[in-house]
């Protein structure tokens, strides 16, 4: 509702006083602010929309100063495209405000301004506040709605985690259990992190955050033996959920029945001390000059950064070159797909280009019927809401999708002067082919890292944290083995999202990827062990020793590229199922490491 009202409010003051033009450089900011949406926190939500529609607003401003001069025109994309990919380095919101940036200065420099550059800026501003004031409009009312959820999440797929009856089912769970972990986390810690402990609803929820761990080493254990938890205790964290989202005290849980699991008395501890203990954890805010000093040593310093730079420069400069030697209309096309395809804002550029590709050939057909049907006063204001609505929910979803909602609607916004014509639609289709293979040529074919294996590297980083959380948790005196397990579990999550980015390239990387995911199942069912025996008595030292020695031997023979050699291990005793879950890792480590 928010994006379809955004850009077609724009669009309908523009017909209403017969100044179409302006009301169209208003809806590409709407546009942008539009494309960077974000749920979550009010404060975080202004940030990240207000950062990126600025970068939007510079690059518009900077495209539409450089347009109509010929190569000179083209030096300053490709130069944008570069600052574009340093600037993404610095995080989520820098990475999307250097897309914004990158995607409004092809379009500024390729679409004709009616205000000129400087008030179509304006304008543009107006429309990207436009979108923004409509994300935040809730804030004076709903407040802290948005970070209550995201704790109350944590405890819903807790539940949903123990109340799934199949394995596939508990996987899943527990994987949507780290993201929801991951967004409270971030909403809490990042987004809030100015309030410094000042505001009581934040100590508050920051409490129940961190004093979910106990109940999720309870819930993992429960798991991991295999035992049905009792119906009264998923009850009780639902309706702990509830009282969270509901901002109400939190209830007092159902004893059920004789003996008291190790689950119920997490659940009982926390009811009983989660409202009282609302000490926010320490923050130490660095001062600007520090996070620029920081973010100058990651971004300058990283080869990764320069050689993706080069990369999307080169296939910036290639669009552009062959947009003018080939003499295309509204040339601006061919870059803008190789922006939106090569940027690393969406996973794989392989599956991009091709999901580009294919939504691309539905989305021309669309927009393109709509300017044949040439919409007039009210009708196009409507026709752009319905096209908006499904924008942000295809940009969760899929990015073929996303093509698929986004592509007519850039048509009908930058091409409405030329509705009636028939000719648009197969010069959309050619642009598009065009861009999407000079990304697939010179962005992903021509470049060895993008077919080199890639997940040996983060697999053995992620098996060391796991030895490290072993050593910390299994120890007689745990101390902070609760900071560490967050981390281990954060490290699991991001080497699963790697592997799932890479399993549909088609090259040797998606092949061994795939030859990857088991290991990277039983590195997490191991994790999930050493959390369940973390809540026993602290077991021997000596099995302690043999169970992180084997684990870093792992880590060790991934790095040389051979298989593990075999370590003593735990026969019984406590241990004896982390041990299990080891032997299981090294047998599916056989087949990823053979294909090297």
């Amino acid at each position: 509702m928010r994006a379809a009202a955004a850009l077609s409010v724009p669009i309908a003051a523009g017909s209403i006083t017969g100044h179409t033009g302006i009301g169209i450089e208003a809806a590409l900011g709407a546009l942008c602010g539009t494309f960077v949406a974000r749920r979550g926190p009010y404060r975080f939500r202004l940030r990240h929309m207000g950062w990126a529609t600025l970068a939007g607003a510079t690059g518009f401003l900077a495209g539409g100063l450089a347009a109509g001069n010929g190569w000179v025109t083209s030096a300053v994309i490709v130069g944008l495209a570069v600052v574009s990919e340093v600037i993404s380095t610095a995080g989520a919101t820098a990475s999307a405000a250097g897309l914004q940036l990158l995607i409004f200065a092809i379009l500024g420099a390729g679409q004709p301004l009616t205000s000129g550059p400087v008030l179509a800026t304006g304008w543009f501003l107006a429309g990207a506040g436009w979108a923004v004031l409509l994300a935040i409009a809730a804030w004076p009312v709903r407040a802290t709605a948005p970070e209550r959820a995201a704790v109350a999440a944590v405890y819903e797929q807790m539940a949903a985690m123990l109340a799934a009856r199949q394995w596939r089912q508990t996987a899943q769970a527990r994987q949507r259990l780290t993201a929801a972990l991951n967004d409270a986390y971030d909403a809490l810690l990042t987004a809030r992190s100015r309030l410094e402990g000042r505001d009581e609803t934040y100590r508050r929820l920051f409490a129940l955050l961190s004093d979910a761990t106990p109940v999720i080493e309870a819930s993992v254990a429960a798991i991991k033996t295999r035992n049905h938890t009792p119906p009264h205790e998923i009850d009780a964290l639902r309706a702990i959920a509830d009282a969270i989202r509901a901002n109400r005290p939190l209830p007092n849980p159902d004893p059920g029945p004789a003996p008291e699991t190790a689950l119920g008395r997490a659940l009982r501890d926390l009811c009983r001390d989660g409202d009282a203990d609302t000490h926010a954890p320490p923050h130490t805010r660095r001062s600007y000059r520090e996070r620029l000093t920081t973010w100058l040593d990651d971004a300058l310093g990283g080869p990764a950064t320069w050689t993706h730079a080069a990369r999307l420069a080169l296939c910036i400069a290639l669009a552009e070159v062959a947009s003018r030697q080939l003499d295309l209309e509204r040339s601006y096309w061919v870059a803008l797909t190789v922006a939106l395809v090569l940027k690393p804002d969406f996973g794989s550029v392989f599956a991009r280009a091709v999901l580009r590709a294919g939504g691309t050939v539905f989305g021309v057909l669309l927009g393109a019927a709509v300017l044949l049907i040439d919409p007039r006063d009210w009708a196009l204001p409507l026709a752009v809401a319905i096209l908006a609505a499904p924008l942000p929910l295809a940009k969760e979803r899929n990015y073929g999708l996303f093509s698929i909602s986004m592509t007519p609607l850039v048509i009908v916004l930058v091409d409405l002067t030329q509705a009636g014509s028939a000719s648009l639609l197969s010069a959309r289709l050619i642009d598009t082919i065009l861009g999407c293979a000079i990304v697939l040529v010179f962005g992903y074919l021509c470049w060895p890292d993008s077919r080199r294996p890639q997940l040996g590297t983060q697999m053995a980083t992620a098996t060391d944290t796991v030895a490290r959380y072993a050593a910390r948790a299994l120890a007689a005196h745990p101390a902070g083995h609760s900071t560490l397990r967050r981390t281990t579990y954060r490290t699991l999550s991001d080497l699963r999202v790697a592997a799932q980015r890479l399993i549909p390239e088609p090259s040797r990387a998606g092949r061994n990827a795939a030859a990857w995911w088991p290991a990277i199942i039983g590195l997490e069912r191991l994790t999930d062990a050493i959390t369940r025996a973390a809540l026993d008595t602290p077991p021997p030292t000596a099995d302690v020793d043999q169970i992180v020695t084997a684990i870093q031997e792992i880590a060790t023979a991934i790095r040389a590229e051979r298989p593990p050699a075999d370590q003593p291990l735990p026969a019984e005793g406590p241990l004896s199922v982390v041990a299990a879950d080891i032997i299981a890792l090294r047998g599916a480590l056989r087949d990823p490491l053979q294909s090297y």
